[in-house]
């Protein structure tokens, strides 16, 4: 087993920032969000990203924060941005580094409940069933070629869920 970073990658609203979080805290490791180091280094949101500078723009950024991280001299936990595994460098980065790849999977119907509360989703705009159904058809074979493990988090609540990514 890859003993360095815990590396979250799933599709948005799947729990990577939660699970990262109280990961983090049971490990003692520093904890490092795709999306929030992204709005720290430019000062803007996602969605402003997306819609000033497009999604070109945004990928290269999730590209330079996730090899931030991976980077890291001290093991973390790395809640990926949902989108990393769009690139093929981002893929071969992961699978190549040392660290323990965990997919948590949801239903796309699961993560629609999950993303009705919030505005910062841009990818969701318009139709976001058909996004989130067409984005999990789109994805799912990226996922599990980058992941370590796979967590199916549509029924376990948000404590089940870290206690079957630190198994």
């Amino acid at each position: 087993m890859k003993t360095s970073h815990l590396v979250l990658v799933g599709m948005m609203a799947a729990g990577k920032t939660t699970v990262a979080r109280l990961a983090g805290e049971r490990l003692g490791r520093r904890v490092f969000d795709s999306d929030e180091m992204i709005e720290q280094r430019t000062g803007r949101t996602v969605r402003d990203i997306f819609e000033e500078d497009g999604e070109p723009a945004f990928r290269a950024l999730e590209t330079e924060v996730l090899n931030t991280a991976l980077n890291a001299d001290e093991p973390a936990v790395i809640a990926a941005a949902g989108g990393v595994v769009l690139s093929a460098e981002n893929r071969a980065t992961l699978q190549g580094s040392t660290a323990w790849v965990v997919w948590l999977c949801a239903d796309p119907a699961i993560l629609l409940e999950r993303v009705r509360s919030g505005d910062h989703r841009p990818l969701l705009d318009g139709d976001p069933a058909g996004t989130l159904q067409r984005m999990f058809r789109d994805r799912e074979a990226l996922y599990r070629e980058v992941a370590d493990e796979v967590v199916m988090v549509d029924s376990l609540s948000v404590d089940e869920v870290v206690e079957a990514v630190l198994s």
